[in-house]
């Protein structure tokens, strides 16, 4: 069906970490002191395969910007207008574009088109061949996740809300979905899950929303939080992750709600325990891995859902969604570093200093271990797990 890819100062925390448009709420805050860096033993090391410069990066902004690994290809792009297509095997540039624009959401892409979001709320399809664009289309308003594509539709989600699909050829406009969302929320979008006849979105509300992907019509919902509280900020359940497809499921997490199983056709609701998580969960050996909105970072026995451990020494400091890796589990930080983490019990093995501007996007896995990496400055670079002699 899809192509491959608590307390109040707590709260206020998370918030403020996360840049939503508060007033009052600046970067400057302070509730929850993240946890020092933690000293440890290093095991493993990150070795650095290839590693290159993308203009810069998220440029000072509160963007989610990730570089895309679509097999063949790795398509990335910097708020100040910078497009590339490298390999994935040694960052060699396929070709480079550097536009006016001001990029604020994507890369996205099908076997045809790269598509990108400005600052101006601008569709753009380049092409995936040299970069040269192709056509743009007007949106309402802003959009902070990566257009998605199944080859026939590109579908963005607007942070009012609203889902809106184009035809791929010439950019018109096909459809468009409004849910209700709150007026206050985290500023972090969950990109939207485009199949052949299905469009999945997550909101701020809340809510998992399947579609019509031939018109918009809706099909199912899911309520992964249910707003409780008397202020705006503990009324927060916002969905900041990309569902996870498993096969005919759908595993996703949202803030001060739950991490749950749902049923891809029906909405059904198949398992689900309470969670707090801006990020989808990973997979590896039959476990599920979660990076809680506190920092903690979370194993569970997929069979059953048992927690298997909890690593806490990486608490408040906005950790990345996991990435697994053979035996580890890696995540990125806001001071910029990565963590490795065994799998089986959580211990820390080896830590790296990627980008002093900050890593806020996820590690991507790769064919053959390998993890793509993406820093808030433009670093970009492909790295692989290695054992200390």
């Amino acid at each position: 069906m899809f192509a491959g890819r608590s307390l109040r100062a707590g709260i206020v925390s998370v918030v403020c970490g996360l840049a939503i448009g508060l007033s009052g709420c600046s970067s400057t805050d302070t509730f929850e002191q993240p946890a020092p860096l933690p000293e440890i033993r290093e095991s493993v090391e990150l070795d650095t395969l290839w590693s290159m410069s993308v203009g810069d990066g998220h440029d000072d902004q509160f963007l989610q910007m990730a570089p895309l690994y679509a097999g063949s290809v790795i398509y990335a792009a910097s708020a100040d207008g910078i497009v590339v297509a490298v390999t994935p095997d040694d960052g060699e540039v396929i070709w480079q574009k550097e536009y006016e624009d001001r990029f604020f959401a994507g890369p996205g892409a099908d076997n045809r088109h790269v598509y990108l979001v400005t600052r101006d709320a601008e569709l753009v399809a380049l092409s995936s061949e040299d970069g040269e664009e192709v056509w743009r289309s007007s949106l309402p308003t802003e959009v902070m996740a990566a257009p998605q594509s199944n080859g026939n539709l590109v579908v963005v989600q607007t942070t009012d809300g609203r889902v809106i699909a184009h035809d791929v050829a010439d950019g018109e406009q096909r459809w468009q979905y409004e849910a209700q969302v709150p007026v206050l929320t985290v500023r972090t979008a969950a990109e939207p899950l485009v199949g052949g006849d299905i469009v999945i979105s997550s909101f701020s509300n809340g809510r998992v929303i399947a579609l019509t992907a031939a018109d918009g019509q809706p099909v199912w919902q899911y309520e992964v939080g249910q707003p409780q509280g008397r202020t705006e900020l503990e009324r927060l359940v916002d969905i900041g992750g990309q569902p996870l497809v498993l096969d005919s499921a759908i595993m996703v997490a949202g803030y001060q709600g739950k991490l749950a199983l749902v049923d891809i056709r029906s909405g059904q609701e198949i398992w689900s325990r309470r969670a707090s998580s801006f990020h989808s969960p990973a997979l590896g050996g039959g476990n599920i891995f979660l990076a809680s909105a506190n920092g903690d970072v979370v194993a569970l026995r997929g069979s059953d859902r048992r927690e298997l451990w909890v690593q806490d020494n990486l608490s408040w400091r906005q950790l990345t969604r996991p990435a697994v890796s053979g035996d580890y589990v890696v995540v990125g930080d806001f001071e910029g570093y990565l963590h490795v983490l065994s799998a089986s019990d959580g211990s820390l093995q080896g830590q790296k200093k990627f980008d002093s501007d900050g890593i806020r996007v996820p590690v991507q896995l790769m064919e053959g271990g390998k993890l793509l990496v993406f820093g808030n400055g433009g670093k970009m670079a492909v790295l692989k797990i290695e054992q200390d002699d």
